[in-house]
């Protein structure tokens, strides 16, 4: 086994088996994630051409009923400056960004049952009835499946929710007893079956994470086949159990970015906010390594500082929608082009 056969093995295949993904994860060497980021590139470019979407990231509300190990939002954190953004503030956050070109809005919050499924419900109807020509993407966490349903019949186009780690044994060092490694995956296969563009997702370097775990997560999304995978380097929060724990690294986070486009070619991959919080240019690396989205942050000023799911994470700047010509700019540089459209999945 070596890398190079394995490389050319997962470009023909665009599956390994899990020993041969754990031999990659373990052996893979600066030039070998040179190589991968070449071909993980050539791949995105054959659906996506040199085209980048950008999507309107709205943190509506830092409130969360979890206890989450990892997160700096979680219900225990007595630290945290809580917020929520009353639904004349959410679409007052869509307008802005539908005048700066955003044509897809992520609405992402703790899970907070402040807001009923009915008031979700009409902002999204709310958002079509504005902007028929716009994606609305949700990212509120776990949910019966007849609110899901509920949600993509007022009009929601896709749902993320990270599995955060496809083995039960990890999943269980993250979360605390009353979450269950069950019922997260059954909200994806629910999500997928109603007809979400659905989008999983995992932390890198995570805390008790070994490359078995790694290879896991790729096989798990082989299977499920999302149309979008989120993931990012762990970085510790400070008033999270998790304090001390060792960040993710920019290196491993890379190399799965290739990794995930070479199993799943037609994947949209965000080059992520965590990615651009550990390296002043992660964003752009991680479109080298075969991303196709980014998704700058069009929360009120007021808040942003305020959503730390870890610390330090960057919000203003050229991370905030209103930075968008200067991030434009960047991504220009490498050789790619941000786009005005909805940027769905290449079905």
């Amino acid at each position: 086994m070596n890398t190079i056969t394995l490389i050319e093995k997962l470009q023909q295949e665009t599956v390994l088996a899990k020993d041969e993904y754990i031999y990659l994860i373990e052996n893979c060497s600066e030039k070998d994630r040179e190589i991968l980021a070449a071909k993980a590139r050539e791949i995105r470019e054959s659906y996506y051409h040199k085209d980048v979407y950008i999507r309107g990231l709205i943190e509506f509300t830092n409130y969360c009923k979890n206890n989450c190990y990892y997160c700096g939002i979680r219900a225990k954190n007595r630290n945290a400056k809580r917020y929520r953004l009353q639904p004349k503030e959410i679409l007052e956050c869509v307008e802005e960004g539908y005048l700066l070109g955003f044509r897809t809005f992520v609405l992402q919050g703790g899970e907070d049952n402040a807001y009923s499924d009915k008031e979700i419900g009409h902002i999204i109807l709310e958002i079509k009835k504005r902007h028929s020509d716009c994606a609305v993407t949700l990212s509120v966490g776990e949910r019966e499946r007849d609110v899901y349903l509920y949600w993509h019949n007022c009009g929601a186009d896709r749902y993320l929710l990270r599995h955060e780690t496809a083995s039960k044994d990890h999943y269980e060092k993250l979360h605390p007893e009353d979450l269950f490694f069950e019922r997260r995956m059954q909200c994806l296969w629910d999500l997928k079956e109603i007809g979400y563009q659905t989008g999983a997702g995992f932390m890198v370097g995570s805390p008790f994470q070994t490359a078995g775990h790694l290879a896991a997560d790729l096989l798990f999304l082989k299977d499920l086949n999302p149309h979008m995978v989120g993931i990012g380097p762990f970085i510790a929060q400070k008033d999270s159990p998790f304090a001390q724990y060792v960040d993710g690294t920019l290196e491993q986070t890379l190399l799965l970015l290739s990794l995930i486009r070479l199993t799943l070619p037609k994947v949209l991959l965000p080059a992520t906010t965590a990615l651009g919080t550990i390296h002043p240019q992660g964003r752009e690396l991680g479109i080298l390594a075969g991303a196709n989205v980014v998704m700058p942050n069009l929360s009120p000023a007021s808040v942003r500082e305020k959503y730390q799911l870890y610390d330090n994470k960057i919000c203003t700047g050229e991370e905030s929608a209103q930075g968008l010509q200067s991030l434009a700019g960047r991504i220009e540089a490498i050789g790619y082009h941000i786009v005005t459209a909805r940027g769905d999945y290449a079905f």
